[in-house]
């Protein structure tokens, strides 16, 4: 039986997630498509393609006080035209000692390669 793809995508964000949570660079990879876009929030600082954000993540996992970021999906809305789908949120940052250092509002495009819902572009907010 096929996975709906709302929870398809639900659950490839919780992957993410629990892969941001446990600094697990391996599983981030294969949630993102090769030319996968992430702006920052604050900065707005421009990572493209699936090399620079593992690049980035691996630096935020070798800091000892790291921060933890959490996405929490509030909605999830299907192109009924195309396989892609958007995903919009809050996030938030905690450092690794419990401390809150961001959060905000968040969007994602998805776009399903084969069986799987892929990350394609995400785009950050921050709010405090």
């Amino acid at each position: 039986m096929d996975t709906p793809p709302e929870l398809a995508i639900r659950l490839q964000r919780a992957r993410f997630n629990q892969a941001l949570a446990n600094a697990e660079l391996s599983a981030i990879s294969p949630l993102l498509t090769n030319d996968v876009v992430l702006v920052a929030g604050t900065d707005s600082a421009l990572l493209s393609g699936r090399k620079a954000q593992l690049l980035a993540w691996k630096r935020e996992f070798a800091s000892s006080d790291r921060t933890i970021y959490l996405r929490t999906p509030d909605t999830i809305t299907l192109s009924p035209i195309a396989p892609i789908a958007f995903e919009q949120g809050k996030w938030h940052g905690t450092l690794a000692s419990g401390a809150m250092l961001a959060s905000g509002i968040y969007t994602a495009k998805w776009r399903q390669v084969g069986a799987e819902w892929l990350i394609e572009a995400e785009l950050y907010l921050t709010l405090t």
